[in-house]
């Protein structure tokens, strides 16, 4: 039993996780719409499903808060109290406290109960007013003077009641026959759920049951059961409804079906049978796989032009198709919605903006957009760092949007758009907007640059300015939108996913700032460059032209090589001064540059000679060389050689460090 307890426990931890997550946006969302029954049914529910797969792996101190925050729900939803900021603030502190009993279960350690201040809040909030008693658990929950009842269980008799639910469930298949030994809740719901239609039930249903039947016979078990030291309410007080199910690994609640019902069992049961969890690791391991073929595919397809032979070229040509379809169909299993990032986002929003005394409303369009689940996870925080900058910089106070002729509440629109092979994610303010001529005065009295320069900047470029390291326009610095770590932190945590940020702006209209980033960093396009002997690939996504320099046209402005392109000064940079030894090309008067796109600037890196565009796998450098700065990694090439990728941001930056 010690594996399946612990399956089960693994399947508690990420479902209930996912439940969790939902739990957070849907009282965020009550809270606008404290009227919305179907909304408060499912925070019931929500609560309701908690609870009851943690009483069955006897976590005590989960099924506590969980139970009181439920009867909190129950009289929210029958109308005998009303949603007010005070009960939401003590429910998300519920909320907090059970996402932290999960961490603790998760690394194996026993749920710390919940404080007794928080209890203490919610049996207040649990309390009807008036002289009414608080409302009972569904009758079947009710001891039963001859089995004792829920309540009298022993916590250690998991094995003994799990056969008691088998037992109940062969009773469910023939409610003729005499009843089984056990509770008799438990008998009297299996009777019900085994009463159909027709009046028969098949030998193949009598061995199956729906989510919804299973989860009322834990229900009865433990689901139900008061809390531990609670009140036994009176029998005649009005009873609560049972609630309904939670979809199995969803985190939605299904459609209501009829108990017994055969056609509808049986669609839900080869619903779920279609969907399985599978570690992401072994993702990875697959996803490896698949980027050794595609490096196994550069190789014969560099072969195929050695050797003169039609039969071959057809068969690397149907290897190739293959490759694409495999790789396209393995990176699919690997994409989750960014609805798993935007999922946290508005309880962000709420709590920031009540410390703030500002009235925040959140949109968050296209969140079923996929992406990698290993740039999710990596995009969470940039998103985070910017959604908090957007609150507490960009949105006014109430009194300030009122006087400019605002609505009080202002504005934070959240979206994400596919775009080709990338992603596009936007977070966009109705708020104060910035002044370009202040962040060229703060540049000025910062030292980032003198007055001279900072004149020159256009509006484009100054609103950039933000994303110099230290660089803010209040003269007061708070670290409730991560100003001590500073949005160039965000900046080069994005470029290192080889994204790109982007920056709009007008003074007393608002901000927009867009980030764009690839779907998947697994297999990376590159543009392959040679420096004398040596292959260097460079993210294809960056580049954005490519052109042949007559290195006599160049000029020097502020010690730094230029050449006019379309009436603009394009910095140049020798990739092989920087990266190699050989200074014998130096003569060469014409050599290609590959311009690339880095944030809102544009840079010219002047190579010897282009090789070609080819599709890598990423692979970690050895010991020796790791974290050297400008190398993000190497690759092997099509004619078996090995490459070094670089990255581009980070070269840029020891570049400056060292001039």
């Amino acid at each position: 039993m010690a594996d399946t307890e612990d399956d089960i426990l693994q399947d508690f931890l990420v479902e209930g996780g996912e439940l969790l997550e939902q739990l957070g946006e849907q009282l965020v969302d009550l809270e606008r719409r404290p009227q919305d029954k179907e909304l408060l049914n499912a925070v019931f529910r929500g609560f309701h499903t908690v609870k009851g797969g943690a009483g069955f792996l006897n976590l005590t101190p989960l099924v506590e808060v969980c139970h009181h925050a439920e009867d909190v729900f129950n009289l929210l939803r029958q109308g005998e109290r009303t949603v007010d900021a005070a009960l939401m603030d003590t429910v998300l502190r519920v909320l907090d406290t059970v996402n932290a009993m999960f961490a603790e279960v998760r690394e194996g350690r026993a749920p710390t109960p919940a404080g007794a201040e928080l209890l203490a809040e919610l049996a207040r909030f649990s309390a009807a007013p008036g002289p009414q008693t608080p409302s009972p658990p569904p009758p079947e929950a009710r001891s039963d003077p001859q089995t004792g009842g829920p309540a009298a269980m022993s916590p250690e008799g998991t094995d003994a009641e799990f056969e008691m639910i088998r037992d109940a469930l062969g009773g469910a298949a023939a409610p003729k026959a005499p009843a089984a030994p056990a509770p008799a809740a438990l008998s009297a719901e299996a009777a019900r759920a085994g009463n159909s239609p027709a009046g028969g039930t098949s030998p193949a249903a009598a061995d199956t049951i729906s989510d919804t039947e299973f989860e009322a016979l834990l229900d009865d078990l433990y689901g139900a059961a008061r809390a531990p030291g609670a009140e036994v309410p009176p029998a005649e007080a009005p009873a609560r409804p049972p609630a309904p199910t939670v979809e199995k690994g969803v985190g939605a609640p299904p459609a209501k079906a009829k108990a017994g019902s055969g056609p509808a069992t049986g669609t839900a049961t080869a619903t779920a049978d279609t969907t399985v969890r599978v570690d992401t690791r072994r993702l990875d391991e697959i996803m490896n796989l698949v980027g050794e073929l595609v490096l196994v595919r550069n190789r014969l397809e560099t072969l195929k032009a050695t050797i003169p032979d039609g039969e071959i070229a057809k068969a690397v040509a149907n290897l190739g198709l293959v490759t694409a379809d495999l790789q396209t169909a393995v990176m699919k299993t690997r994409m989750q919605p960014v609805r798993k990032v935007f999922g946290r986002f508005p309880r962000v929003v709420r709590d920031l903006a009540r410390s703030l005394d500002k009235e925040v409303h959140l949109e968050m369009v296209g969140e079923e957009t996929d992406l990698d689940k290993n740039l999710v996870e990596a995009i969470a925080d940039p998103l985070v760092h910017l959604v908090r900058n957007a609150v507490d910089h960009g949105i006014e106070s109430p009194a300030v949007r009122e006087a400019a002729g605002k609505p009080r509440a202002g504005t934070v629109v959240l979206s994400a758009a596919q775009e080709g092979d990338h992603i596009l994610l936007t977070i966009e303010d109705d708020g104060a907007g910035m002044d370009p001529g202040q962040l060229r005065d703060k540049a000025v009295e910062k030292g980032v640059m003198d007055a001279e320069a900072a004149a020159r900047l256009s509006d484009h470029d100054a609103f950039h300015l933000i994303f110099r390291p230290g660089f803010s326009t209040k003269s007061e610095i708070s670290d409730i939108s991560g100003r001590g770590v500073g949005l160039d932190v965000v900046k080069t945590r994005i470029a290192q996913l080889n994204g790109s940020v982007e920056v709009d702006s007008r003074k007393g209209v608002g901000s927009t700032l867009r980030i764009k980033v690839p779907l998947t960093l697994a297999i990376l396009p590159t543009l392959m460059v040679a420096l004398g002997r040596q292959i260097f690939a460079l993210p294809l996504a960056g580049v954005s032209e490519i052109f042949d320099l007559d290195v006599r046209q160049t000029n020097v402005v502020n010690g730094q090589e230029v050449v006019m392109t379309r009436g603009c000064a394009l910095p140049l940079f020798f990739l092989h001064r920087w990266l190699t030894r050989d200074e014998a090309q130096a003569s060469v008067e014409t050599r290609p540059v590959v311009v690339v796109h880095v944030g809102n600037q544009r840079i010219g890196f002047v190579v010897d000679r282009l090789v070609g565009q080819e599709e890598v796998v990423i692979k970690p450098l050895g010991a020796l060389v790791q974290g050297l700065p400008g190398l993000a990694g190497a690759t092997i090439t099509g004619d078996g050689k090995i490459a070094l990728i670089l990255d581009v941001p980070s070269l840029l930056k020891a570049y400056a460090h060292r001039h």
